[in-house]
């Protein structure tokens, strides 16, 4: 009995409360001239003048300390992460590719010679060196991974 008026909600007392709320936010951000105020979103301050300062396209004299700040931050990350980009090597194109085949060539030699007759295939009267070939060809595709970039 405790248990059930405990959890017995009001659906029509949620709902009123649910109206006041929302009504209360629609009201209370009307300016003089009946627009809303977006004071939340800005902060006080124009956007125009923030989304110029990323751009680097603002007159630095105009600028609050802040903004001077916030794009003298902006224009040190820009060039780190030029220098950055300046500074990494990649691998040619032929690499993927090669390591890729050195790792599948390996696997199909060791299948050939484990499916042929005798292991008489890839490479006959070697026998189970045949299976040291393509674990070595396998290794040399892995040990290419290391140096992908």
């Amino acid at each position: 009995m405790a248990n059930e008026e405990l959890h017995e909600t009001d659906s029509n007392d949620q709902k009123d409360w649910q109206d006041e709320v929302t009504a209360k936010d629609t009201d209370g951000d009307k300016t003089t001239d009946g627009t809303e105020a977006a004071e939340d979103e800005n902060y006080g301050v124009d956007m125009d003048q923030v989304q110029a300062v990323l751009n680097s396209t603002a007159d630095k004299s105009t600028m609050t300390p802040q903004m001077q700040r916030m794009m003298s931050r902006q224009e040190e990350n820009t060039r780190r992460v030029e220098e950055t980009i300046k500074g990494t090597k990649s691998n040619p194109r032929w690499f993927v590719p090669v390591f890729c085949a050195f790792m599948i060539i390996g696997l199909i030699w060791c299948v050939v010679y484990y499916l042929s007759p005798a292991g008489a295939w890839p490479i006959p009267n070697i026998g189970a060196w045949n299976l040291a070939i393509g674990f070595a060809l396998i290794m040399i595709g892995f040990l290419m991974t290391m140096g992908w970039r």
